[in-house]
């Protein structure tokens, strides 16, 4: 990635609010995402991952401030798609036009699409112009959708849990094609998913929400000076529970507690310390009360 556009902000939120008839499903989040970076929206179901991107896509309004590219979603939705892509795990594209037929509407939509790399793309794949879209396997009609946002060179990319329901193959070669495009230039992309350990090697930055609310946020690298695993036997365990972990785990003689912003000196004393998985901290601060 070119370091000159790593402070280039392509989307700003402030204080992001959103309530269905008193139903509060997004309180005050906050973030920034940057050129080069890859940004981890996790959370269970019902976090508010999918209202907050609808915000972003102009699909809804919501209170506090919030702008792509400098402009406002709702407002000036349509420049702002030219840099934008989105893909859910909901299939989109038309089942009765054939390969060839959507590439031609996606050309002539979009003014930034590129015939000669959407052809590029899909000569990796298995994928024939010929097919049907409802003939095509889910798999296949996920590589379709991202090879045309990749040939239409967006900015920045939208992914709404996009690997649902496929193999271990289909995903593999889905995030490694999207790595390679989000390398090729001035690009960020967005994750949404409950699947940590699948795109935890991805990330740059995590935002986590519970019931609406920021439970976690910040740079990968700073959550790994943050967070710490004590490991601690049976003579010990009431001497680390006094330091307030976040969560503790009991197995086979040991007890395995994680522990935010305490030194790691300080543990070491106690018992053996480790760093925790993206995922240890994930489901910590998902149990955690608000």
């Amino acid at each position: 990635m070119n370091k000159s556009f790593v402070d280039l902000t392509f989307i700003s939120a402030q204080h992001i609010s959103k309530a269905y008839q008193n139903n509060e499903v997004l309180s005050d989040v906050n973030f920034e995402l940057k050129s080069g970076q890859v940004l981890g929206l996790l959370g269970h179901n019902g976090a508010g991952k999918s209202t907050l991107i609808k915000a972003m896509l102009g699909m809804h309004n919501h209170s506090g401030e919030l702008t792509i590219f400098g402009l406002e979603p709702q407002k000036q939705r349509e420049k702002i798609v030219e840099r934008l892509g989105y893909i859910s795990d909901v299939a989109v594209l038309p089942e009765w036009m054939t390969v060839k037929q959507v590439m031609k509407y996606v050309q002539g939509v979009h003014p930034r699409y590129d015939q000669q790399k959407m052809t590029a793309y899909l000569a990796q794949t298995n994928i024939s112009l010929k097919s049907k879209i409802a003939a095509l396997s889910k798999g296949m009609k996920v590589q379709l959708h991202l090879a045309l946002v990749m040939a239409t060179d967006v900015n920045v990319l939208i992914l709404d849990e996009p690997t649902l329901g496929l193999d271990l193959m289909y995903r593999e070669t889905f995030y490694r094609y999207l790595m390679e495009w989000f390398h090729e230039g001035e690009r960020a992309l967005i994750i949404a998913s409950h699947e940590v350990d699948e795109i935890a090697h991805m990330l740059t930055n995590v935002l986590v929400l519970k019931k609406g609310r920021t439970v976690l946020q910040g740079q990968l690298s700073d959550l790994s000076e943050r967070f710490n695993i004590l490991s601690v036997d049976d003579q010990h365990i009431d001497q680390a529970k006094k330091l307030k972990p976040i969560s503790c785990k009991v197995g086979l003689g040991q007890h395995r507690l994680l522990f935010e912003n305490i030194s790691p000196t300080e543990l070491a004393m106690l018992g053996t310390v480790t760093k925790p998985s993206l995922a240890d901290i994930f489901i910590a601060k998902q149990q955690e009360a608000l």
